[in-house]
Order: C-alpha cells, then sequence, then structure tokens
C-alpha cells in the first residue's frame, strides 16, 4: 500500500468539507454562543433590579452563596450579570470574561439548591456554550478580532 490514506479522494473532500465549516459555521457558532448567553445572563440582571426587593429578599434567605455576605452577593451578582454579558456579546476581552462567567454560572448552581430540580440542564448548556468561548474565543465576528487586526 504505497499511497497514503490521506491522498484518497474521500478524505480529501471531506478535510475540504470541515475546512469550509471552519471558515462559515465555527464563526457563526461563537457569536452563537456569545450572543445566547449574553441575552440569558443580562436579562437575570435586569430582572434583579427591576424588582430589588425582591433581589436583596432572595440572596437574603433563598441564595446560599459561599463565603460572601448576602447583601454584597446581590451587589456583585447583579452587577457580573449587567456588565459580562456587554463584553461577551460584544467580543471584547472574551475568554477573561467569559471564564468569569463560567465561574460565575457555577457558584449560581451552588448558591441555588432549587436549580438542581428546574434549571439545573439550563446552565449545563449555558456552561457548555461558555466554555467553547473560553476554548475557542471569540471568533471572528468580534471586537477582538478588529483590534487584533489593527495590532498586526
Amino acid at each position: 500500500m504505497s499511497e497514503s490514506h490521506t491522498s484518497h479522494p474521500l478524505v480529501q473532500s471531506y478535510d475540504a468539507l470541515v475546512g469550509k465549516l471552519q471558515c462559515g459555521f465555527v464563526p457563526l457558532l461563537l457569536l452563537f454562543c456569545r450572543l445566547w448567553v449574553a441575552w440569558v445572563f443580562f436579562n437575570s440582571g435586569l430582572v434583579k433590579i427591576a424588582s430589588w426587593d425582591s433581589t436583596l429578599y432572595l440572596f437574603e434567605l433563598e441564595y446560599q452563596v459561599p463565603l460572601l455576605p448576602w447583601e454584597l452577593a446581590a451587589y456583585m451578582g447583579t452587577t457580573a450579570e449587567l456588565i459580562l454579558p456587554v463584553f461577551l456579546a460584544l467580543g471584547l476581552l472574551t475568554r477573561p470574561m467569559a471564564a468569569i462567567l463560567f465561574v460565575f454560572n457555577i457558584i449560581a448552581v451552588v448558591s441555588y439548591p432549587v436549580l438542581w430540580e428546574q434549571g439545573f440542564y439550563d446552565h449545563q448548556l449555558w456552561g457548555l456554550m461558555i466554555l467553547i468561548v473560553v476554548v475557542w474565543g471569540a471568533g471572528p465576528i468580534s471586537i477582538d478580532k478588529l483590534i487584533r487586526s489593527k495590532l498586526s
């Protein structure tokens, strides 16, 4: 067998297809992940500030945020939900912001035991989407890419 399996026409066609998908599909997947997660967390932050008394009540009596006083946790959590998604949606400082949001997502699950029954799978999905962005970055449809191209 002198011919390498990588020069087989079927393998070459597959490689070409994968290359096209990476050029078109992967950037859209990264943008989709960024925008979906940003929308979910930003909306949660908007709900919290719209009914701040309820938010304080939840942080005092329902959520069990480790290591932080409940009032500080309420302010920090709401701030994180309003700021981190903006960076993620724009694709600005994407990897570090997504990493922080990934940890935030874990803390949300740990802090609110009711999620284990009702919203745990949503948080798993969001965690996976955030992790994809942490690993692959923002992709070409982002301010990070624009800044990188201007600096090079």
